[in-house]
């Protein structure tokens, strides 16, 4: 059997984790079982694959399985924001191709309503509400990112709005920002109540086993995945554990785990409230990818994110915490002086799934093995859609979005070590340099 060298290991002060809604967890595997189709990795993209493939086939066992507890891991750890348009951090404007845009348009748009409606048919509390998003900047540099992307909204032919320095603090109270752009069709939301709340409406034909780590996989007619108090074997394999596929033997050295850090506050008081102003609820995403991304939340707290590290491993670390709490403090006084004394009450890393080529891998693995793997930082869109859109094609479906994903090159080859780690930390390092104020 292969044996599966590294597993999540993520650090234990997640704010969005320890806010949502408690909840008992899914018994772990013992003994043997036997499934058709069996899943790895019960974050966003592992939940709608798993739903989809119940859905398809009602009369199959469908064994879902995740090493931690649903919520814990990186689809509970991202900042909520569930985004409608392109994003594409390669490309000058955030738009690059424009058909290749308008494909991703169609698949984050399709996500959004597959949220919604199961949001409302389970009655899933999460803070979901469709405010919309700015993007900010303060310094020149940031300014023309704003400028570019806004033509590329326009040649989208996607509605956006300038909003002017006097303007913002009526809209984030922050006087911080020399400009935004506002676009409405971002979704705001608890990820890690989204996460549970998912986790706990899938369809009667599947069976959840939370920490359950595999330790060890055997791949054939029939796929054997063991664990340390059993083993599951599958007729179908579908891996939606992002850069974790790398220890099960798929896209070795094409994958980038790459771990980005935030805080969230203590709630406001209401006096701390009126001296911050602004929209009760709002988001903020950073014209500069090195930037600081803020929120504040419907239960009046505020949460900061930026900087970022290289783990190969795809394991948290700890050790960076104490160094990302003080430079979210930097970043939190430089924009909210009217608040100096709100403390911090959470802060924790999360990973995203990147790729050098800013491409994702979708559909074969390897005989009876699939994947939806590689968010690129949309995971809450993309991990949805890529999940459900896997269950679909594997069920025989085909049509426009499927033919998209089935169409991509997949991630690129990534330099062998120790120039990958040496490569990626200077790049990160000065990226957090270069974006200067907007940290």
């Amino acid at each position: 059997m292969r044996r599966v060298n590294h597993l999540p290991a993520d650090d234990q002060s997640c704010g969005w984790f320890h806010l949502s809604r408690k909840r008992q967890p899914a018994v772990p595997h013992a003994g043997k079982t036997s499934a058709r189709w069996v899943i790895v990795g019960a974050g966003l993209t592992g939940l709608a694959a798993a739903r989809r493939i119940a859905l398809h086939y009602p009369n199959d066992s469908v064994v879902l399985v995740d090493a931690q507890e649903v919520g814990y891991g990186a689809s509970g750890r991202n900042s909520g924001f569930a985004i409608d348009l392109p994003h594409d951090i390669g490309a000058p404007d955030y738009i690059g191709d424009l058909a290749t845009a308008k494909m991703n348009l169609k698949l984050n748009r399709a996500a959004q309503e597959i949220i919604k409606g199961l949001v409302a048919e389970h009655g899933i509390a999460c803070d979901m509400q469709a405010v919309g998003k700015y993007q900010a900047a303060v310094e020149a540099r940031g300014i023309a990112v704003l400028d570019a992307y806004r033509k590329g909204l326009e040649s989208l032919g996607e509605v956006c709005e300038v909003v002017s320095e006097a303007e913002l603090p009526e809209r984030i109270g922050t006087r911080f920002y020399k400009k935004g752009l506002f676009t409405p069709g971002t979704i705001l939301l608890q990820p890690a109540t989204l996460v549970k709340g998912l986790a706990d409406s899938l369809p009667e034909n599947v069976t959840l086993h939370e920490y359950t780590p595999i330790s060890a996989v055997q791949y054939g007619n029939k796929i054997t995945l063991a664990h340390e108090h059993g083993a599951i074997v599958a007729d179908k394999l579908l891996l939606t554990n992002n850069a974790f596929a790398s220890s099960f033997g798929f896209l070795k050295r094409r994958l980038l785990p790459v771990f980005t850090y935030g805080s969230i506050t203590r709630v406001l008081t209401d006096e701390e409230q009126s001296r911050l102003g602004g929209l009760p609820v709002w988001g903020i995403i950073p014209a500069d990818p090195f930037g600081s991304t803020l929120r504040r939340t419907p239960d009046n707290r505020l949460l900061v994110r930026n900087s970022f590290s290289f783990n190969p491993n795809g394991r948290g670390n700890g050790r960076f915490l104490h160094r990302v709490a003080q430079r979210h403090r930097m970043s939190f006084e430089r924009r909210f002086p009217m608040l100096p004394n709100v403390e911090f009450e959470y802060t924790w890393g999360g990973a995203m799934c990147l790729s050098r080529n800013h491409m994702a891998h979708f559909g074969q693995l390897a005989p009876n093995v699939y994947g939806a793997l590689c968010c690129g930082g949309l995971g809450i869109t993309r991990g949805t859609i890529t999940g459900t859109l896997l269950a679909d094609w594997l069920a025989g479906e085909h049509n426009q979005l499927i033919e998209f994903l089935l169409s991509s090159p997949g991630p690129s080859a990534n330099p062998p070590e120790p120039f990958l780690s040496a490569g990626v930390n200077l790049n990160l390092m000065w990226g957090q340099c270069r974006a200067g104020k907007e940290s």
